[in-house]
């Protein structure tokens, strides 16, 4: 990345500071010796937005002391992308290091009643992991669909499920909190049938579910610290002779935004602040669970988010809170805010405490990192998009790993990225914020064009200014679609 990135006063990413030093990594874990393997754990937040910590943003009205210890002790990435600017994508890219618009899903979501997206076959992350000899689990909203056919059949094994993906043991809610059928399931069988119906709800402002099926002792409110209890129990039965890997994706802060009584009032963002108090409480939780483990200085620990948060301009108008940040839209869009993440990685003795890093990235790029940092091969027909930020993690001043990151918006506006310059494929945000589409004026740009370094907010658009640009990235974009892959193949 060409521009560097620091906070403001107002506690906005904006060009600047240069990164800590950072502590030498070892190739592989040469430096480790004949210890095991390290623990993995990922924690992924579901519409948590790059401005919602304090380690992002000190002007942040939400208090999130656990994310920001995480910080302290770790390296914080200031220009990492989600692969989508929604969830099912996302996930699907953290899993198989894999843009999910090379799957059937070309846009938009999963529901509750959507069916097996990764393909049979695929390597994951966590089945690279297994190979490997870690016991995997994962815990939390799955939303990469079970089953087979054309809607999942709950009164059946929920195969192809998680545990057909790589995971020895999984713990969860089918998909989003706001997407019936509400119930948890495990590995394949559903823990309470969902017998009953609930009517939904839509106030106040993000309190919403949809109507339908729910489980009788299903209680939205207590999914949060039951799944956190299920992680937590998952850490406490490590066994000390084989490392574990943990995939922690919890629901929240999505809608809908229920915390428990006691975390209600904690901040200054209203029930979406609060949300994030208690979410935070549970990462906190979570860290507690390492720590009695004796394994936290043997654990590699990230924290990251599936896309940019639901924070809508009226949110912003009654709350002195910018969960975004500065960056332009919310989740959903192509705009920066719908797919810049916060990430967070905290490596004991091989990442300096309190480091930084402008590396651009793609959460497309954990399984190809994980791998490097395991010294583990992938093969070229697994990982197609995933590169290793290894060298980010241990040196600056290194060339850019990615050559480019590619995005697409909700309704499947794609841009891509290179360097400084960023290109959209359509006008509008592609997403929530109005306008969404816009039609191509005549003789006007048909697209969006924005140098990131000079126009961080996107608002002069460079399309009819630089052909050059739009005509090489177009071309890129287009190579990249043909080719089936960004990852460069090995060399034989």
């Amino acid at each position: 990345m060409t521009g560097r990135r620091k906070l403001d006063r107002r506690g906005f990413l904006r060009a600047g500071v240069a990164a800590a030093t950072l502590l030498p990594v070892a190739s592989g874990l040469a430096a480790t010796g004949p210890r095991r393997r390290p623990n993995i754990v990922i924690i992924l937040l579901d519409d948590f937005g790059i401005g919602d910590a304090r380690s992002y943003n000190p002007w942040s009205a939400i208090p999130t002391p656990h994310i920001d210890r995480l910080a302290r002790e770790g390296m914080r990435f200031a220009d990492m992308h989600s692969s989508s600017a929604v969830c099912t994508p996302s996930r699907y890219s953290i899993l198989t290091g894999r843009y999910c618009w090379r799957s059937r899903l070309k846009s938009g979501v999963l529901d509750g009643t959507g069916t097996n997206l990764i393909e049979p076959g695929r390597l994951t992350l966590p089945g690279l992991l297994k190979q490997a000899g870690y016991r995997t689990g994962g815990v939390g909203k799955w939303h990469l669909g079970l089953g087979e056919g054309e809607a999942t059949d709950y009164s059946k094994p929920l195969r192809p499920g998680p545990v057909d993906h790589g995971f020895d043991y999984y713990f969860g809610i089918p998909s989003s909190l706001d997407f019936p059928p509400y119930l948890y399931f495990e590995n394949d069988r559903v823990v309470e049938a969902p017998t009953a119906h609930t009517d939904g709800n839509d106030a106040p402002r993000g309190v919403f579910w949809r109507k339908g099926a729910i489980a009788p002792g299903f209680r939205m409110e207590e999914v949060v610290p039951t799944l956190t209890g299920k992680a937590v129990d998952f850490v406490a039965k490590g066994r000390k002779d084989q490392p574990f890997f943990l995939y922690f994706p919890l629901p929240s802060p999505h809608t809908p935004w229920v915390p428990l009584p006691e975390y209600q009032g904690k901040s200054g963002a209203g029930l979406y602040g609060d949300y994030v108090v208690e979410t935070d409480a549970m990462i906190g939780r979570l860290l507690d669970a390492i720590d009695a483990s004796g394994a936290a200085s043997d654990t590699i620990v990230i924290v990251t988010s599936d896309n940019g948060a639901d924070w809508k301009p009226q949110d912003a108008a009654r709350f002195a809170h910018r969960a975004n940040a500065h960056w332009r839209g919310e989740k959903a869009d192509a705009w920066e805010a719908g797919h810049r993440v916060p990430f967070i990685i905290r490596w004991p003795g091989r990442i300096a405490p309190g480091s930084e890093s402008e590396e651009t990235g793609s959460l497309t790029d954990i399984m190809a990192t994980i791998a490097g940092a395991l010294d583990l091969p992938l093969p070229d027909d697994a990982a197609e998009d995933s590169f290793n930020l290894l060298p980010a993690l241990q040196q600056s001043g290194h060339a850019p790993i990615r050559p480019n990151i590619v995005d697409h918006s909700l309704h499947g506006m794609f841009t891509i990225r290179e360097g400084h310059w960023k290109l959209i494929l359509g006008l509008g945000s592609g997403g929530f914020t109005l306008p969404k589409e816009v039609d191509a004026a005549l003789g006007g740009p048909q697209g969006q064009l924005y140098d990131l370094d000079a126009d961080p907010r996107e608002e002069n658009n460079l399309y009819d200014k630089r052909p050059d640009i739009v005509a090489r990235l177009s071309a890129t974009l287009d190579g990249l679609q043909r080719d089936g892959r960004s990852r460069p193949r090995r060399a034989i």
